[in-house]
């Protein structure tokens, strides 16, 4: 699980195109900790959010950055 929540979370952070606020968190956290620990910032948020969704049998709702304006 840890292995596939990293490698999640790269994909999202390097090939990625499509803006999210996650994404946008780990950039600017990129920048001051460095790439590898960054991404796995990120893959913990991403398992925090998922257990949630599982918790509350939600489903995941994109809203995009621009919406939020």
């Amino acid at each position: 699980m840890r292995a596939t929540l990293y490698a999640a979370a790269n994909a999202m952070m390097m090939r990625s195109v499509a803006s999210s606020e996650i994404k946008s968190w780990g950039l600017r956290l990129m920048r001051r900790k460095g790439r590898r620990r960054a991404v796995v910032a990120v893959a913990r948020k991403l398992a925090v959010i998922m257990h949630r969704m599982w918790a509350d049998n939600t489903e995941f709702r994109h809203e995009p950055l621009e919406a939020k304006l």
